[in-house]
């Protein structure tokens, strides 16, 4: 499932966008300001980023420059400011489209699906080769030079977190807020047993520990 965040600062706008893009299949979340967006976008990974530009706290030029620092991943700017000047500085800002309000939802949908499709995300965004794991999200399952391991879903979720980003360092904050959305309280000891078992299953070579910081999967 292609997951998208949607940050807008009108509350109305974000429940619309939010409710087409659940009913269509995708996984959404929401930022109500550029921070909170960069924020989401720190902690968890996106197929597609969908911004306003008048945003509080960092604007939507902002955030997407700072994505880009970091990420190739779609963005798409949904915003008011119509003129020749904005949508320039927003394709300048390394945008993959420039949407103005108001738009059609239907035509939104399809053009979030093509630009998913050209970078390959629908057929390919839920399988990952990382040295010799293959990690496919679809079917929850790992696979080491061929043999499938037996690892509990918060296990993959993990390993699928780090494996998406090799290299980013991951605090146990991060890792508690990206894989337990449930409401309770976890601690960081419970983190820890986790990547523990994780590195048991999987062996040496994949996941480090940032000492003072947390844990990254080792880029290749």
């Amino acid at each position: 499932m292609n997951r998208i965040l949607i940050a807008d600062d009108e509350a109305e706008m974000r429940e619309l966008i939010y409710n087409y893009l659940t009913d269509a299949g995708y996984d959404v979340a929401v930022a109500s300001d550029g921070m909170q967006a960069w924020e989401l976008f720190e902690k968890q990974v996106f197929d597609l980023v969908l911004l306003d530009i008048m945003m509080p706290k960092i604007d939507g030029y902002g955030v997407c420059e700072l994505i880009r620092k970091k990420s190739d991943v779609p963005v798409v700017f949904l915003t008011a400011l119509d003129g020749e000047e904005h949508q320039l500085m927003g394709y300048d800002s390394q945008a993959d489209d420039y949407v103005t309000k108001p738009f059609s939802m239907p035509v939104l949908l399809k053009k979030i699906a093509a630009i998913l499709r050209r970078k390959g995300n629908e057929s390919s965004e839920n399988l990952l080769e990382y040295k010799n794991l293959v990690i496919d999200r679809d079917v929850m399952e790992v696979k080491v030079d061929g043999k499938k391991l037996s690892l509990t879903i918060k296990e993959f979720e993990i390993l699928y977190l780090f494996v998406s980003r090799p290299g980013f360092v991951y605090t146990r904050d991060m890792i508690i807020d990206a894989i337990w959305k449930d409401g309770f309280a976890v601690e960081d000891r419970v983190v820890d047993s986790h990547i523990k078992n994780l590195r048991q299953k999987i062996g040496e070579g994949y996941i480090e520990t940032v000492r003072g910081m947390g844990y990254r999967a080792i880029k290749e």
